[in-house]
């Protein structure tokens, strides 16, 4: 059996540097725009330029009717450099 395991997309983008962004974008409803929605977006996306929720954003400018009014951004690194705590000696025979 040959089977070749390989890692996820997502896993791959974390090990390059991407870390899981989410945003919360309110924009004004295009029949109502006194009012206002809430969308949440998330994907991996490199800090500090977030080249994958600009290019979101750009396409939801040029296609969508509803204006953007803010856009919220969180941001975490999921792989990190480990962290190490000695927490005491154990000993085995």
């Amino acid at each position: 059996m040959g089977s070749s395991m390989s890692a996820s997309a997502a896993f791959q983008k974390q090990l390059a540097g991407y870390g899981l962004t989410t945003a919360e974008i309110l924009y004004r409803l295009p029949d109502h725009p006194a009012l206002l929605q809430s969308y949440v977006w998330q994907e991996y996306d490199l800090f500090p330029k977030f080249p994958e929720l600009r290019r979101f954003l750009d396409f939801w400018a040029a296609t969508l009717d509803g204006a953007l009014y803010s856009v919220k951004v969180a941001h975490e690194r999921l792989i990190k450099p480990a962290e190490i705590k000695a927490l005491g000696e154990f000993r085995i025979h």
